[in-house]
């Protein structure tokens, strides 16, 4: 993410449409498209030349985005539509799922198609699509935005009891920084793939003066009180998100496997400790709000489209701040006391 991507955006890891191509089936030849233009059963490869871009989204409206100024890829300003949630196949039989992300004109005229796997995906294999689904991307989508607990993360109580994060209930007392203790006001959980950008961020115990470890999703953002401004940001409370931090040894990126995760909403964003490090809870905003369920949406409505009044929020720093391979380091010393 580039230094001018505004905080409130999002970002995602992306492959150009292009880089899919049909070698066998109705469309051969053809390259990855929106819904209502492919064909079960057509058979893709990703193309050996393929690279990654982080597309940076606004939130601004929900859907349809709009893609945010500091983009690798499309045109600043552009509507971008979530299309539709593609599975695919290899030929082991293993099932991957793909989001299709459409960029249009201000005509409506489809200008350019982006890939963004929730699972890795290799060249030379081939992947069959055997599933389309234009209903549900919306909450896809949100599962990749939601900042989440990994299962096993000690939450700290009312009582200053250390309970571990998928243990806790709605109405569970919880410490924030903020607002003293308040309950929960719900909680969900989802089980995925720990790849790409769904692959959680390790802080290993004593990285952040935390006991244990902290395994927690790539953007969830810690509180960190800076006793001596060392980032340059300009003011002593800052928010980092745990992907700004990894250095490949107290703070690492873990791909492998599966991992659970659980999200915490409050009836407001707060900031809870986690492991004794101060962490964010679930901010429901246009990209999470397709997350919860509809009662609870329809409660928090007015959250939703005023997200961006968030008392954290304005916190945050951004990655030209923490392009240090020491920065986990640099942060701690300057919250030693």
């Amino acid at each position: 993410m580039t230094s001018d991507t505004a905080l409130s955006d999002h970002v995602v890891s992306v492959y150009q449409g292009l880089d899919f191509r049909v070698v066998n089936g109705a469309n051969m030849g053809d390259a990855l498209s929106f819904a209502v233009e492919l064909d079960l059963d057509d058979v893709y490869e990703l193309q050996n030349q393929a690279r990654q871009f982080r597309l940076s989204m606004s939130l601004q409206g929900g859907d349809p985005f709009t893609i945010a100024h500091g983009s690798e890829i499309g045109r600043p300003g552009a509507q971008l539509h979530l299309d539709s949630c593609l599975t695919l196949m290899s030929g082991t039989g293993r099932t991957s799922e793909m989001l299709v992300l459409v960029e249009v004109d201000d005509a409506g005229n489809v200008v350019e198609v982006f890939a963004m796997p929730l699972a890795q995906m290799r060249p030379k294999t081939g992947y069959a699509l055997v599933g389309i689904d234009t209903d549900n991307v919306l909450q896809k989508f949100a599962q990749v935005a939601c900042v989440s607990f990994s299962r096993g993360t000690h939450i700290t109580m009312a009582t200053g009891e250390q309970r571990q994060v998928e243990t806790l209930q709605p109405g569970d007392m919880i410490l924030t920084r903020d607002d003293g203790v308040r309950p929960i006001r719900w909680i969900g959980q989802t089980t995925v793939r720990a790849v790409g950008d769904f692959a959680p961020i390790r802080i290993s115990a004593g990285a952040l003066h935390n006991e244990n470890d902290l395994l927690v999703s790539p953007d969830h953002r810690l509180f960190i009180y800076q006793r001596s401004d060392a980032l340059g940001a300009g003011r002593a409370e800052v928010l980092v998100r745990a992907r700004h931090l990894v250095n490949g040894d107290t703070v690492r990126r873990e791909s492998g496997g599966f991992v659970d995760y659980v999200q915490l909403l409050f009836d407001r964003h707060q900031i809870i400790y986690a492991e004794g490090i101060a962490a964010e809870t679930l901010l429901v905003d246009p990209r999470t709000s397709a997350a919860l369920p509809a009662d609870l949406k329809e409660a928090l409505s007015q959250q939703i489209s005023g997200h961006s009044v968030s008392s954290h929020v304005q916190f945050e720093v951004g990655q030209a701040l923490l392009n240090h391979p020491h920065a986990a380091d640099i942060l701690k010393r300057a919250s030693t006391r």
